[in-house]
């Protein structure tokens, strides 16, 4: 972790666009081109980043999202597809191809609740736990790689103001 304090540079692309559209169009309050503008920059830039580890362990990123998913849940390791369907944005239908993708890889298995016979319980399987817990180590380590610039202060800053803005965006959109 970086303890070194780390300068923003002093006028980046997102700053000519906002000062060009203050320019062009005063009249148009375009200060939210400045947050939003990174945040899709940011995302262009480590969607790639993140996509290339997950190859290297032959997993789309899709894949680790539901196996870290059913991992980070405790043993067994098993949670039903509503359960993970509400844990990611996704339809149901995609969620059931999803799962019918990672059991046919060995990953997962489907079986009834012992509880309730009409429920079914996805479950990690000891591969699926085996690949997951491989990425998860070199998926943590580029996550750490990628916020390297950043100082501790500003990480934590950098949490708070988006759990912020998600909250936000959240509360306005009724998700």
């Amino acid at each position: 972790m970086s303890s070194e304090p780390s300068s923003a540079p002093a006028f980046d692309a997102v700053d000519g666009i906002v000062e060009q559209w203050n320019r062009e169009r005063p009249d148009v309050d375009v200060s939210g081109m400045a947050i939003i503008g990174r945040i899709s920059r940011l995302e262009r830039s480590i969607r790639p980043r993140l996509e290339a580890t997950f190859a290297t362990h032959d997993l789309e990123s899709w894949e680790f999202d539901v196996l870290a998913t059913l991992r980070r849940t405790g043993d067994p390791h098993q949670l039903t597809p509503g359960e993970l369907l509400d844990s990611m944005m996704v339809t149901s239908g995609a969620m059931t191809n999803r799962i019918d993708r990672l059991e046919q890889r060995g990953f997962v298995r489907r079986t009834r609740s012992p509880h309730d016979g009409r429920q079914v319980l996805v479950t990690l399987t000891a591969s699926g736990r085996k690949k997951v817990d491989a990425a998860l180590v070199d998926h943590a380590a580029n996550e750490l790689r990628i916020i390297d610039g950043l100082t501790t202060e500003q990480r934590a800053q950098l949490v708070d103001l988006l759990r912020a803005l998600d909250a936000t965006v959240r509360d306005s959109s009724g998700s």
